[in-house]
């Protein structure tokens, strides 16, 4: 395997770690309060929000890695 491809799964795997700390010590503390019932509604739709919103940029960032490293293979 090529050292670009190291890098890129490297990168996958960092991703992957700092999402799943993100996850955890950032969005799983958030807490709503004032809205009554509403709260756990409400604290869990920002986490999703957040969570999908981290999701899209991990996908952006990898798609870029991806392409650079082809590039680059390539020669293109």
């Amino acid at each position: 395997m090529k050292p670009s491809l190291f890098g890129f799964l490297f990168a996958m795997w960092a991703l992957i770690i700092v999402g799943g700390a993100i996850a955890v010590l950032i969005l799983g503390p958030i807490s709503v309060s004032g809205f009554g019932d509403l709260d756990w509604t409400i604290a869990s739709a920002i986490k999703a929000v957040v969570a999908l919103i981290l999701v899209i940029i991990w996908i952006l960032i990898l798609s870029k890695l991806k392409n650079w490293i082809f590039r680059k293979e390539i020669k293109f």
